[in-house]
């Protein structure tokens, strides 16, 4: 059952923009989070993204629960590592960091992560992740350990997205990272 990726997939073939909110549970609690959900409604979002680089608070779960007994939006996971997964939300981006070279995060956290994600009904979405240059250094750059594509290298960038697509990505995640002095080219 691929409602996520598929639902994707059709935006992408009528020429549709999604429209999603990442949200960090270490940077929200359940009064923010209503707040957040009312502003989403209003707002027509199509999906949250849960997850962050580092997580310091427990309450994933809590803000998972939360929004699925007070919305309808689909909430996909962003784990930045596999303590980050709790099954009950809709889908997982099963992100691989391809633009680093550290192999914890381009499979070792997946070995982990998947007997838990098999056993469940979550949907999994393969994804690259590609971190680019943003200025200055940022939490997931640090946390992965990994050097970010140069920000005046968008060939590498598309390079590196096209290796993902050819080993079976369904997705790419392209970012500089939460706190970026700049937005990266998209042309």
């Amino acid at each position: 059952m691929k409602q996520i990726l598929q639902k994707l997939q059709n935006y992408k073939k009528d020429g549709r923009k999604a429209f999603a909110v990442l949200i960090d549970p270490d940077k929200i609690n359940l009064a923010s989070c209503s707040q957040l959900l009312n502003i989403s409604l209003e707002n027509k979002v199509d999906f949250f993204l849960i997850g962050g680089s580092l997580m310091t608070v427990s309450n994933l779960s809590q803000i998972i629960r939360y929004l699925k007994a007070n919305s309808n939006i689909p909430l996909v996971l962003f784990p930045g590592n596999n303590l980050q997964i709790d099954i009950s939300a809709d889908a997982i981006l099963f992100l691989s960091l391809i633009s680093g070279r550290n192999s914890e995060y381009l499979i070792g956290q997946h070995v982990v992560a998947a007997p838990i994600l098999k056993k469940s009904a979550i949907e999994i979405i393969p994804t690259g992740y590609i971190l680019v240059d943003s200025g200055q250094p940022t939490t997931v750059q640090y946390m992965s350990n990994t050097s970010p594509i140069p920000y005046d290298k968008p060939t590498v960038a598309a390079c590196t997205a096209m290796a993902g697509e050819m080993l079976g990505l369904k997705m790419i995640y392209l970012e500089a990272g939460s706190g970026a002095k700049r937005m990266y080219p998209t042309k």
